[in-house]
C-alpha cells in the first residue's frame, strides 16, 4: 500500500542530484574487469600448457613474487616518494583537517605523511582502512592557500581509502603481471628449449604463438586497468564532493595543482613517474600521447564534472 510518507520519500530521492547518491559504478566495473582479466589469464595459461611449457613451477614462483610486491606495496610507495609519517606536533593544521573529515564521515583516521618537495600533489596508500596512509607534499600545502581546497584534496584521497579501489586495482594488476613473469621466466630460464616433450612442433613457431598471446594479454589488461584507474579518479572526485559538500573547492584545487605542475622541472617529474597512478594529478606532460595512456582522466573533464555538481546544488 502506497502511503503519503513513502511518496514523500520517493519525491525526496528523485530531487537528490545523482552525484550525491551512492556510486555503484566503480564496484561493478571492478568486478567485471577482474572477471574478464581472470578469464584472459586462464586462456593464457591454457595456451602455455598446449605448447608444452611447464607452467606450474613458474606460476608458483611468479605468484609469490607478485604477492610479495603487493604485501610490501605501501612501504615501497613511501620509500619511492620519500614520504615521512608526521605527528600532530609537527603538522597540527594538517592533522586537524584530516580529523574533521573522518569525524564527519565515520572513517578511521589514517596515518599522515608529508613529502618535502615543491611539486604539489597527494596520494593515499595502504592495504586496508586501518593501515592506510594519506600523504601530501609541502608544495601542495604552499600552493593551496585556501584550507577548504586542501580539505577537498584530502577528502579525495580518503575516498580512495573508503572505496578500497587501490587494493582492488592492485589485485587486478596481478594477473597481467604474473603473465609477464611467466614469459620472462620462459625466456631467461631456457624453458622454451625443452618444449615439445616428444611432440613434433616447431620451437620457433611455438615461441611466436606465446609472444603474440602474451602481447594480447598485456595490451587488453593494460587498457582495462587504465579504464578502471580513470573511473576511480572520477569516483574519488565525487566522493570528495560528498564529504565536503563543496565540489567547487576541489575543482579550484585541481586547476591550481595542474597549473603548478606545468612549472615543475621535467627531471623532477620523471623521478616520480612510477607513482603517477597514486597521485591526484599525474606527473606527466600535457602531450596527447601522455593523456592517452595516462592513469587519470584529463583535468578539464574532472573540473567540468565538479562544476556540474556545484551547479546542481543551487
Amino acid at each position: 500500500m502506497v502511503t503519503v510518507r513513502s511518496l514523500i520519500q520517493l519525491s525526496s530521492i528523485s530531487r537528490t542530484p545523482s552525484w550525491q547518491r551512492r556510486d555503484n559504478g566503480l564496484t561493478i566495473r571492478m568486478i567485471l574487469s577482474f572477471a574478464i582479466l581472470a578469464l584472459l589469464f586462464v586462456v593464457f595459461l591454457s595456451v602455455l600448457a598446449y605448447v608444452g611449457l611447464g607452467i606450474i613451477p613458474i606460476t608458483i614462483i611468479a605468484s609469490l613474487m607478485v604477492l610479495a610486491q603487493w604485501y610490501f606495496s605501501d612501504k615501497i610507495v613511501l620509500w619511492m616518494s620519500r614520504a615521512k609519517v608526521v605527528t600532530r606536533d609537527q603538522f597540527p593544521k594538517l592533522h586537524d583537517i584530516v580529523e574533521r573529515i573522518v569525524a564527519r564521515n565515520n572513517l578511521p583516521k589514517p596515518k599522515i605523511a608529508v613529502i618535502d618537495t615543491n611539486m604539489p600533489n597527494a596520494f593515499a596508500t595502504g592495504k586496508s582502512k586501518k593501515s592506510s596512509i594519506v600523504a601530501v607534499t609541502t608544495g601542495l600545502m604552499d600552493t593551496l592557500d585556501d584550507p577548504e581546497e586542501l580539505e577537498s584534496v584530502i577528502a579525495h584521497e580518503l575516498t580512495h581509502i573508503r572505496n578500497r579501489d587501490a587494493v582492488v586495482l592492485t589485485l587486478v594488476s596481478l594477473l597481467p603481471t604474473v603473465a609477464w613473469y611467466l614469459v620472462q621466466f620462459g625466456f631467461y630460464g631456457g624453458l622454451y628449449g625443452g618444449m615439445g616433450y616428444g611432440r613434433d612442433r616447431n620451437n620457433g613457431g611455438v615461441m611466436i604463438i606465446v609472444i603474440v598471446v602474451a602481447v594480447l594479454v598485456f595490451v587488453i589488461s593494460f587498457l582495462i586497468v587504465r579504464a578502471i584507474s580513470r573511473y576511480r579518479e572520477f569516483s574519488a572526485d565525487r566522493g570528495a564532493a560528498q564529504m565536503t559538500g563543496k565540489p567547487v573547492k576541489l575543482a579550484n584545487a585541481l586547476m591550481k595543482i595542474s597549473g603548478s605542475m606545468r612549472r615543475v622541472p621535467t627531471k623532477d617529474l620523471r623521478q616520480v613517474e612510477g607513482l603517477n597512478a597514486f597521485f591526484i594529478i599525474p606527473a606527466i606532460s600535457g602531450s596527447t600521447i601522455g593523456n592517452l595512456f595516462s592513469t587519470h582522466p584529463p583535468t578539464e573533464k574532472r573540473v567540468q564534472k565538479l562544476m556540474e555538481m556545484e551547479a546542481s546544488m543551487s
